[in-house]
C-alpha cells in the first residue's frame, strides 16, 4: 500500500523560511525534500534501510557490540578533543544513513502515520513492509529508540519532519539560530570509503546546541536531544590526501558520566566514562543546531 502526497511539497520549505527568514537551510536537508508534488513518496523502495542488530553509536547508552567495534564505519569518528589541532591527520569515513529516497514527508502527512512501537504491525502494512525485512528490524529498533526515556538530563525528540525538528530546535534555542551540517566535496570517486584527512582549521560556534541524528527509517526521522551538560561545536576544515575537503561539524561532550561504560567512544578510544571530553564528528546528514551570534575573537581557534 502506498500513499500519494496531493498537496504542495513545498509546505517544509515555507515553514522554514516562515520560522527562519534569515537561517539558510543546509545542503544535507535541501536534499531530504520532496519536490516533485505527485511523486508516491512513501512507494517500496529495494534500498536496504539499516543492517540487522547495528545500533546507533550517538545514542550513548547503547553498548557496543563486538561486530559493531570491528565494522562499523562510525567508529573513525570518535576522537579526544587534544586531537583538534591543525596538521592532525585522521583516517574518516564520513557517512550517511540512508539512499536518496529516505525523504522528509511533510509534517500534514507525518502526523497520520503511527509511530508506536504498540502498532508496528498496522505500520508494516501501511508502508508496504513485511515484518521479516530488514526493513522492518531497523524501524522497529528506531521507534524504540526514540521510544526510550533517554539518559538524566537529556531532553530528546524524535522528528518525523523537517517542521517536527525545526520547532523542537526553536523550543529549546530561540529563534536567533542556525543549522549547520558536516559538507563534504570528493575530487573523484572514493575507491575506499576509509580516508587519510589533515586538519587545516579549527573554528569553535556554539558551547550548546541541539543536535539531530538521522535515523534509519523508509522517511526522514532524526533523533533530536539537547543535555544539561556541555556540548561544544566545532567547525573543522579538513583535506584529503587527494585533495578532497571537508567541512566537517564536530561536537564535545565534556562530561561522559551517564554514558553506557561500554559505549562505542570508549571502547574506540581506550577511555572511561567522566575521564575526558569524547568529541565526534558529524555524518554528513546529521545536523547541529547553534545559536546565531559570532563568539568574541578570543573564543576562535582558527588556522588559516
Amino acid at each position: 500500500m502506498s500513499m500519494i502526497v496531493s498537496h504542495a511539497a513545498a509546505a517544509p520549505e515555507t515553514y522554514w523560511k516562515s520560522v527562519l527568514p534569515n537561517a539558510p537551510m543546509p545542503k544535507s536537508l535541501t536534499q531530504l525534500l520532496n519536490n516533485d508534488k505527485s511523486m508516491d513518496i512513501l512507494a517500496k523502495d529495494t534500498t536496504k534501510v539499516g543492517r540487522r542488530g547495528s545500533t546507533n553509536p550517538f545514542y550513548y547508552l547503547y553498548a557496543a557490540t563486538d561486530d559493531q567495534l570491528q565494522d562499523d564505519p562510525n567508529l573513525t569518528l570518535f576522537f579526544l578533543e587534544n586531537d583538534l589541532q591543525r596538521g592532525k591527520e585522521m583516517n574518516l569515513h564520513f557517512t550517511k544513513t540512508t539512499g536518496p529516497s529516505s525523504t522528509f514527508l511533510p509534517r500534514r502527512v507525518a502526523d497520520t502515520i503511527t509511530f508506536s512501537s504498540k502498532k508496528l504491525p498496522e505500520l508494516y502494512a501501511r508502508l508496504a513492509i513485511k515484518p521479516d525485512m530488514v526493513e522492518s528490524q531497523s524501524m522497529k529498533q528506531t521507534i524504540s529508540e526514540c521510544e526510550d526515556k533517554g539518559m538524566e538530563g537529556e531532553e530528546k525528540y524524535c522528528a518525523t519532519s523537517l517542521e517536527a525538528m525545526l520547532d523542537f530546535s526553536t523550543s529549546k534555542l530561540g529563534n536567533e539560530v542556525k543549522a549547520i551540517s558536516t559538507e563534504v566535496k570528493y575530487t573523484r570517486e572514493m575507491t575506499t570509503p576509509l580516508h587519510k584527512y589533515t586538519i587545516k582549521g579549527v573554528k569553535k560556534l556554539a558551547d550548546r546546541a541541539v543536535v539531530c541524528h538521522k535515523l534509519n527509517y523508509p522517511y526522514a526521522v532524526f533523533y533530536c536531544h539537547k543535555t544539561d551538560t556541555t556540548a561544544l561545536v566545532y567547525a573543522v576544515s579538513l583535506v584529503g590526501e587527494d585533495s578532497t575537503k571537508a567541512k566537517a561539524v564536530a561536537i564535545c561532550h565534556t562530561d561522559t558520566t551517564k554514558w553506557n561504560p561500554k559505549h562505542l567512544a570508549f571502547r574506540v578510544l581506550k577511555v572511561k566514562p567522566g575521564t575526558t571530553s569524547v568529541c565526534h564528528f558529524l555524518p554528513e546528514d546529521h545536523i547541529v543546531w547553534v545559536p546565531n551570534y559570532v563568539y568574541p575573537h578570543g573564543f576562535y581557534r582558527v588556522f588559516k
